[in-house]
């Protein structure tokens, strides 16, 4: 059937080039010039395109009481007067995009298509998880809880589409195996997946990294080379630690999600690019946008379909299974030797809080495989990791002895910066702190060159 789509505009020309354009597009259109002649019409339309501003009841007055009345009907909103923190208000709101007047109507097309894809894929989840309930691995991915079972619907219905996904967790949950699943499953499978680690990329080169540089953009850049987004073309991006890119770059990263097009450094030649974005983060972004350190358009563009994968600790039901995964895809590496894991085993794996998650238990798995003495892996097997809860016993957290607090600290720092190999971004996050922070300890200490 038609999809009918509401539109909400006070002024008659725009309302009517809107309409044709939507006719054209197979759509069924009905209008109105103001938010209280819309109201009536709402529970019948599939999607609502409105302005912000109207005579009477504003656009996004309109948008909240629809939302209060907990309707799911996919919303787009327009303004002239944009600036970015209307349209950003709009989607906390729970608009589904916005668009920026002037537009193209081609742009409203796809902008059209897109927020009703959105919706099938949220309408249709309930029913793939009853689908999905006895299925409980996929590439990799190992879980039959009730969380699993909602992360392989999301995989399921997100896959086929080109809708940005937003992967939050901590880390080693399986962020990574989760977007090559969405990669993988997708129309996307044969062509590039390229992961970039953004926590890796220093600073004064993420930009380069990324868009590629042109001969003589900088000293030392003796030849043309293509960055990340380039390579990734027709296929998929994975932004990893997206928390961590600096404004500069994020600006940059908001211009592909929105534009599809970026210029190379040292270029005036504007590229066009098709690429599926995945970011993942085990930050709270929304805890970066309350300190300014992230972008809160970034944030709503990238936050399209959100998948929050949870800790091991969250799903303790998965860990015989993923256990026995493990031994099953270890032993063929180690001889054949190690073939089982006894109940007691499982048992003690557990009780315990794998604050390392997904990736500690396999670590753990495979320390134990290695020192088993016998064929299937007991309780006295499992080599657990228990020296730093050892170290931080009850009544042993006062300083070592002869350091002075500061003295502590500034350790503290050296050994973040060493084990991060002088990021700073990693370091911050080795520590518990912004990254803004960590700049200002180290000028403190003298040390920020």
């Amino acid at each position: 059937m038609k999809k009918r789509i509401l539109i909400v505009e006070d002024e008659d020309k725009l309302r009517r080039i809107l309409e044709l354009q939507l006719l054209d597009s197979n759509f069924e259109v009905m209008k109105a010039a103001s938010a209280e002649e819309a109201l009536p019409f709402i529970d019948r339309a599939d999607m609502i395109i409105t302005d912000l501003k109207l005579p009477g009841m504003s656009g996004l007055e309109m948008l909240q009481l629809i939302r209060r009345q907990d309707s799911h009907v996919p919303i787009i909103v327009m303004t002239a007067f944009g600036t970015v923190e209307n349209a950003v208000d709009a989607m906390k709101a729970g608009a589904a995009d916005f668009l920026l007047k002037p537009f193209s109507l081609d742009h409203l097309t796809t902008v059209v298509h897109k927020a009703l894809e959105i919706r099938n894929l949220r309408d249709e989840n309930r029913q793939l998880k009853e689908e999905l309930g006895r299925k409980y691995q996929w590439d990799n991915i190992v879980g039959r809880s009730a969380a699993m079972q909602q992360i392989f619907a999301t995989i399921m219905r997100v896959a086929p589409t080109r809708a940005t996904v937003l992967l939050a967790g901590e880390s080693g949950v399986g962020k990574d195996l989760i977007a090559r699943a969405i990669h993988f499953h997708s129309p996307r499978k044969d062509r590039p997946f390229v992961k970039i680690n953004c926590t890796a990329l220093p600073e004064n080169l993420m930009e380069s990294e990324l868009f590629g540089y042109e001969k003589g953009a900088f000293t030392g850049a003796n030849a043309s080379k293509p960055g990340k987004f380039e390579q990734a073309d027709t296929g998929t991006v994975m932004l990893d630690e997206i928390g961590d890119v600096p404004a500069n770059v994020q600006i940059k990263l908001l211009r592909i999600l929105q534009e599809r097009e970026f210029e190379r450094l040292g270029s005036n030649k504007t590229q066009h690019i098709d690429v599926r974005v995945i970011a993942a983060t085990n930050r709270d972004l929304r805890a970066a946008l309350e300190e300014g350190t992230f972008r809160e358009d970034l944030y709503y563009r990238l936050n399209v379909v959100p998948m929050e994968i949870p800790s091991l600790r969250e799903r303790k039901e998965d860990i015989p299974y993923l256990a026995h995964h493990f031994v099953d895809k270890l032993s063929p590496e180690m001889g054949g030797r190690v073939t089982d894991i006894t109940d007691a085993a499982i048992e003690k794996l557990m009780e315990y809080s794998w604050p390392g998650n997904v990736r500690e238990l396999e670590n753990v798995i495979e320390r134990s495989m290695v020192m088993a003495p016998g064929e299937k892996l007991d309780a006295n097997d499992i080599r657990l990791d228990m020296n730093i809860r050892a170290r931080h016993a009850a009544g042993e957290l006062g300083l070592p002895e002869g350091m002075s607090l500061d003295t502590y600290e500034q350790e503290l720092i050296k050994n973040a910066l060493k084990k991060s190999e002088g990021n700073k971004s990693q370091a911050a996050r080795l520590l518990g702190l912004t990254r803004n922070a960590l700049r200002y300890r180290l000028t403190q200490m003298g040390i920020e060159s």
